[in-house]
């Protein structure tokens, strides 16, 4: 008895230290953020029914061009977000997420490797708006979002979000959506469908028989092969452990473009809600539970 008391203690205590010093690297990265160019972190009065001093200006007072403007909303660490602005010094490259600890990564790299077409948003998506103006955003990444099964007015795709981009997105401003949520994917193409949006590629196993198909699409005609090839190239830390798993990647783009309010679409749920819980990740929770970088 007394020997088991002094092992649950010591175990208690070794947990304690760990959510100390895990405390402790939290601090220590929000102290840095704060020293990044890259890092843009809004107070909530700069964003609260008003407009930040950047919106309008991110080309000419932050980045110094009038290149075009590529978001990643819920982009966690920035992974996928330096990846594509080193890849493409052409474009102006901004990842959004609310989690400072996690932009930390991204930004850090970017500071210390002097990219200058890569700036770290940190605020709610739902704040958006007061930050962009209209037709300031080219381009929309979501990657590996929370499909929020059923709560439609959280969803990244869904007509509330779909929206506020709107509002922003330049003519003919493209969403990219690349998810392990087949649920996700479904509904975002049955968004698209249900608004006459022109879809520029869909696949659900972009690495498997849809990849040759993806060369064929509009996207392929409209951004080039070099876009298709960045699908394959360009991997989200959670992208690269499901695929080490066997797991199918699915990829959905489309044009926002669109004249009056998003509709909801009509499309079978259920089935696809069933479906997203056959995935499993290493912790042994369904996708669907998971822990994505846009929460």
């Amino acid at each position: 008895m007394v020997e088991t008391a002094r092992a649950d203690a010591t175990v208690v205590r070794a947990r304690r230290n760990r959510t100390s010093d895990m405390g402790k690297d939290k601090l220590r990265k929000f102290r840095e953020n704060e020293t990044f160019r890259c890092m843009i972190q809004p107070a909530t009065s700069e964003v609260l029914d008003c407009d930040h001093p950047l919106k309008g200006k991110w080309g000419s007072d932050f980045f110094g061009n009038d290149k075009p403007i590529v978001l990643e909303l819920g982009c966690g660490k920035g992974d996928y977000t330096i990846d594509l602005a080193e890849r493409n010094p052409s474009c102006n490259y901004i990842g959004v997420d609310i989690k400072g600890a996690r932009l930390w990564k991204g930004a850090k790299y970017a500071e210390e490797h002097g990219l200058g077409n890569v700036a770290f948003l940190r605020t709610r998506i739902e704040f958006i708006e007061s930050l962009f103006a209209p037709g300031e955003v080219a381009e929309i990444w979501i990657t590996f979002a929370d499909p929020q099964i059923g709560r439609e007015k959280k969803r990244l795709t869904a007509p509330l979000f779909m929206n506020r981009y709107r509002n922003f997105l330049k003519s003919g401003g493209i969403v990219h959506l690349k998810t392990d949520s087949r649920y996700l994917h479904e509904y975002s193409r049955a968004m698209a469908e249900q608004n006459g949006l022109e879809i520029l590629a869909s696949a659900v196993d972009i690495y498997g028989a849809d990849r040759e198909r993806l060369y064929e699409s509009g996207l392929s005609s409209l951004c080039g092969r070099d876009a298709v090839d960045a699908l394959f190239e360009v991997q989200t830390f959670y992208e690269s452990q499901y695929l080490a798993q066997g797991f199918p990647i699915t990829y959905l783009s489309f044009v926002a473009d669109h004249e009056g309010d998003y509709l909801s679409p009509e499309w079978d749920e259920d089935r696809w809600k069933d479906e997203n819980h056959h995935f499993v990740i290493p912790s042994g929770l369904p996708v669907a539970s998971k822990f994505y970088p846009g929460q």
